[in-house]
């Protein structure tokens, strides 16, 4: 009878270790791209001497914040289960917009493309909740849309959006640090809170891990997709509007790539593009490395820009790579 008691011990004995196991991959799913971010700055910094200066550590982060709110954006609307290739044609239009709402003053400038941004979103939130149509085809089409709307409105040329104050809000400081960099960490602390401590944030993560226990739970999961391609509309409206005040200029083609960055960041940062995980800790650190290795190449100055993209698509690679073998752990 000594037998069935001892393999009850040693079964209790493997469940502990292959939850603790299923907890460290967890951990390093979330946390990695921090860790590897540290790493990356530790290296670079040892190779290269102006790396750690604090003028190119604010330059890296303050170019990273226009990628880094079409970043917010997107990791709610990849965890939901779906994803956005609209954002970066929209920050095209938001920085045209802007230029041309300047003129009505800075609120105006930084508003229309925000809330022009909120109405596409709107629109595809309404296809994909209520059409249930297929978020690749929906986002590719609006894409076109507004490339096709950049274009109409400031052709090949650039519009000029210069004011003082619009200006000094994307390239003044405040204490020493770049507004931009305020403007980048106050809305990922904010995105952070509203993803892990809201019904909201809870609701979008039910829904990317399983729509159909969503719906049973009595999660209004129409209402949830619309609000977050709203959410990612807006933000990559008023990327728009920022890169506009920081570019003095709005132009047709300013967003092109941030689409497929965006993702990028989001999967390099441990969001996975099957939905239900992720954190903004993570997408931070994502958008952060992608900053990080152009101005590394940047930094070794015989490289062939084309490398930057050879580079970003092997960190991406990778990530995908290690995500696939790390969310069959977890679900072993």
């Amino acid at each position: 009878m000594a037998r069935p008691v001892a393999d009850g011990l040693g079964q209790a004995t493997l469940d502990r270790r292959r939850f603790g196991g299923a907890q460290l991959i967890a951990l390093i799913q979330a946390r990695g791209a921090i860790v590897v971010l540290a790493a990356v700055v530790l290296v670079a910094g040892v190779a290269f001497p102006d790396f750690l200066h604090a003028g190119n550590l604010q330059d890296i982060v303050t170019a990273a914040t226009f990628l880094g709110l079409v970043g917010i954006g997107q990791t709610f609307v990849i965890i939901l289960g779906g994803f956005d290739l609209a954002v970066g044609s929209m920050v095209s239009v938001g920085t045209v917009l802007a230029a041309y709402a300047l003129p009505y003053g800075w609120a105006a400038a930084l508003l229309l493309p925000a809330v022009a941004g909120v109405l596409v979103g709107l629109i595809d939130g309404l296809l994909i909740a209520r059409a249930r149509m297929a978020p690749f085809i929906v986002t590719l089409s609006a894409l076109l849309a507004l490339k096709g709307v950049a274009v109409a409105l400031a052709g090949e040329s650039m519009v000029i959006a210069h004011s003082g104050f619009f200006g000094r809000i994307a390239n003044g400081q405040i204490a020493g640090i770049n507004t931009l960099i305020l403007i980048l960490l106050g809305a990922f602390g904010i995105a952070a809170i509203v993803l892990n401590r809201t019904s909201f944030g809870a609701a979008v993560f039910a829904i990317g891990g399983n729509e159909e226990a969503a719906r049973m739970l009595g999660i209004r999961v129409e209402r949830v997709k619309i609000l977050t391609y709203c959410l990612s509309g807006g933000l990559s409206g008023l990327a728009g509007a920022l890169l506009a005040a920081h570019l003095s200029s709005g132009l047709s083609a300013a967003g092109n790539g941030y689409e497929l960055q965006s993702i990028a960041a989001a999967v390099i940062g441990g969001v996975l593009l099957t939905g239900g995980v992720g954190t903004m800790a993570g997408a931070l650190a994502g958008v952060l490395l992608l900053g990080l290795i152009n101005n590394i190449i940047n930094q070794i100055g015989s490289l062939s820009a084309a490398y930057q993209g050879l580079a970003g698509g092997v960190f991406l690679l990778l990530a995908v790579i290690i995500q696939s073998g790390l969310s069959r752990g977890r679900r072993s």
